[in-house]
């Protein structure tokens, strides 16, 4: 399919907006206003290069698309935003060129407009419930409201006209932040605005955890990221890096001998899973997690420049079907693999991944080998892989999850030819804190057990995103970020000072 550029596409949105200026439409003319094509790098140059695929909307475009909205009374859009955030005003303001107003009410409730507009699955929250979508009879007609979210804060961003939300007087209260991804940015950034001294403790050397370590720069980059976290600090919040917690500090002692009055752990989900069949300590086999990290936050991709090891890949094969498994696979690609196969037991319709990454895999010619799994990884004389042996599936009945189970069929083992194995089928919870932490009560996959308001079994500790949840998007972390921030304030007004209670 051939791929419009971006003039082209201005050209054609420039018309379409002069032939509805100033006019007053009914629903049924913005039913007619089509969807607009985002603009993208073509598919053969970007597989070369690490900057971003999607390279956003125009300001034309943003206004038409926001036009489409509907400004529907009871905003079923609002109820699948899991931080409430108002769309249908933010809509109308972008429609009507005030894309300053639009940002500014986004920011009511989001933090992180430029990240999320980017990386979260809207076709399965805001977007999946939009009236224009259902009126439309495709839920792929739905307002792409993430679009204009990220148009209008990228434009405030470039703009250079981004505002530093207002502090309250300080309260003497100190609040630990364990963890610099979004959940712990949203709780740092809502308790200081509180007046409360924050201090963020981050494992790695550089804070916005998964965002920084996880999501490659094609998708979401690092200088929006690093913009936000400069905000964090010109707001007052401290950030200190190589601080394990469990390992440098235990978390009790951050209140026990540090002073600090609350904690709040956002440590993410960031422990590798495996499937545990023969051939997974081969050489050549990695954790999608390991491969992004050494991709993303230590740029192995620079060949030039980096000092970071990485293997040097010809053909792999990808375990999984969500956005890590997109992810690792088109980073595979970028980095020169002549073959990159990605297999997932399902089919396309289960995948988890959005659809948007999956069709960019496909034109960046990741070749999808569906209703197929490892059965086992072989290797040459040398511990090296050579191959994966896999088995064919058909779709039994729904599982748990609603989705159809896979099925093996019997005597269906076949060899596909590679070098790199890499395994995408989700992350665990590093077990350090719960190990260090007597009291904490834990589920049996290691995640943290937190009521609606992130309170925790240990008093004055909360917890929210991925460490709660699993592993989930950017946006529910956020909204579990803003609910305890919530509570750790009203807890420290209502009880004082951790040393009142000892």
């Amino acid at each position: 399919m051939r791929h419009h550029t971006r003039e082209e596409i201005e050209a054609a949105a420039h018309e379409q907006m002069a032939a509805l200026e100033g006019v007053a439409l009914t629903p049924k003319e913005r039913l007619a206003i089509p969807p607009q094509e985002m603009p993208a790098q073509d598919p053969v140059a970007r597989r070369r290069n690490m900057q971003e695929v999607a390279l956003g909307y125009t300001a034309t475009q943003a206004r038409l698309e926001s036009l489409r909205c509907l400004q529907c009374r009871n905003a079923p859009c609002v109820e699948g935003c899991p931080v409430r955030i108002d769309i249908p005003a933010f809509l109308k303001a972008a429609a009507e060129g005030d894309f300053q107003a639009a940002v500014d009410i986004i920011k009511r409730n989001s933090l992180l407009p430029a990240v999320c507009g980017r990386v979260c699955p809207q076709e399965t929250q805001c977007q999946a419930p939009c009236t224009v979508g259902r009126s439309l009879k495709d839920a792929a007609k739905a307002v792409s409201i993430g679009r204009v979210e990220r148009y209008v804060a990228d434009r405030e961003r470039d703009q250079g006209r981004a505002q530093l939300p207002a502090i309250k007087p300080a309260t003497g209260f100190r609040v630990a932040v364990i963890g610099s991804g979004p959940a712990g940015i949203t709780v740092a950034a809502d308790l200081r605005r509180e007046g409360h001294a924050v201090t963020i403790f981050e494992a790695f050397h550089k804070p916005g955890g998964v965002m920084v370590y996880g999501i490659p720069e094609f998708r979401l980059p690092k200088k929006i990221v690093e913009a936000e976290i400069h905000a964090l600090e010109a707001m007052g919040v401290e950030i200190r890096t190589d601080f394990v917690v469990g390992r440098t500090r235990k978390l009790t002692d951050l209140m026990e001998k540090d002073g600090y009055d609350a904690v709040f752990v956002g440590s993410g989900a960031g422990l590798p899973k495996f499937m545990g069949i023969e051939g997974e300590n081969l050489v050549g086999v990695f954790s999608a997690n390991e491969y992004l990290t050494r991709v993303n936050l230590m740029k192995a991709y620079d060949f030039e420049r980096a000092d970071t090891p990485l293997f040097r890949s010809r053909v792999v094969v990808v375990l999984g079907g969500g956005n890590v498994a997109m992810d690792a696979a088109r980073t595979a690609v970028r980095l020169g693999a002549t073959e990159v196969h990605l297999v997932y037991r399902r089919t396309e319709a289960e995948m988890p991944a959005r659809v948007e990454e999956v069709a960019h895999a496909k034109e960046e010619g990741v070749v999808f080998h569906l209703l197929q799994n490892a059965k086992r990884i072989m290797g040459d004389e040398q511990g090296l892989v050579k191959a994966v042996e896999c088995l064919r599936y058909e779709l039994g009945a729904p599982d748990d999850s609603g989705r159809r189970r896979p099925v093996e069929i019997k005597g269906s083992e076949f060899i596909m030819p590679c070098d790199t194995v890499i395994v995408a089928i989700g992350n665990d919870s590093n077990p350090l804190i719960r190990q260090t932490t007597p009291g904490l009560v834990t589920t049996k996959w290691g995640t943290i057990v937190a009521n609606e308001d992130g309170a925790t079994s240990v008093p004055r500790v909360y917890a929210g995103g991925d460490i709660v949840l699993g592993a989930a998007t950017v946006i529910l972390a956020m909204g579990q970020g803003r609910r305890a921030a919530a509570a750790i304030h009203e807890m420290l007004m209502r009880e004082g000072p951790y040393r009142r209670r000892r």
